[in-house]
């Protein structure tokens, strides 16, 4: 049996093959670098795939290393010491996928990427505006908790998609959306609490705010 480097690894037996893969997650933060192990024996070509077979993100043989798709990194001296670890220089949300190395026509290892939210905190003073980063471009929506309260419940500020802002009425006098930045104008101190910019579609947190105006 082999072994992986990750601390969480399964074994996974091909009954097809007859062959053996392994299995890792990576927790990463949001644009940090991430590395996907793997190990093993290859005297041919290592590449590690995405999703599509097909799509090659980076390779190495016996002469050398090379990065098919920008963002993906593979090293030679550590080809030859049978380390086929994959590097991927800024992981985002839409890396959550399969990703899966091979020798040739034979799987060595299989990885996830999950990326964990982001966390700030902000002081401000009243009347100041508070500043939230929209942090990938697809739909999302800001949530709100006020600080206090025996179990606070989610409020929505408004929703963004791409350049459009669309906020709750509430909020319709007090939002702009400049670049990727949510400005929320007037803070109050009732306006301390936690704020969740979090994926429409897969309702991840993507990024929480803990705020509080003074």
């Amino acid at each position: 049996m082999k072994s992986c480097s990750s601390a969480v690894c399964v074994l996974v037996l091909l009954i097809t093959t007859g062959s053996e893969s392994c299995y890792n997650s990576v927790r990463v933060k949001l644009h940090d670098s991430a590395t996907l192990p793997c190990a093993g024996r290859c005297s041919g070509v290592a590449s590690w795939t995405v999703d599509n077979p097909t799509e090659v993100l980076a390779e190495c043989d016996q002469t050398s290393c090379r990065s098919v798709k920008e963002g993906y990194q593979m090293n030679h001296d550590q080809y030859l010491k049978r380390n086929f670890s994959l590097t991927i220089t800024d992981a985002d949300y839409s890396m959550k996928t399969w990703f899966t190395c091979k020798c040739d026509d034979r799987d060595l290892c299989n990885a996830d990427v999950e990326t964990y939210p982001l966390r700030t905190t902000h002081q401000l003073m009243a009347s100041e505006t508070l500043e939230l980063r929209i942090d990938i471009s697809a739909p999302v929506e800001v949530l709100y908790t006020s600080t206090g309260g025996a179990a606070p419940s989610r409020v929505q500020i408004c929703t963004v998609n791409g350049g459009s802002l669309q906020p709750n009425p509430e909020y319709k006098h007090r939002a702009n959306l400049n670049s990727s930045v949510l400005e929320l104008r007037g803070m109050t101190p009732s306006d301390s609490g936690v704020y969740w910019i979090v994926d429409k579609q897969s309702g991840e947190d993507i990024h929480i705010y803990t705020v509080e105006i003074r």
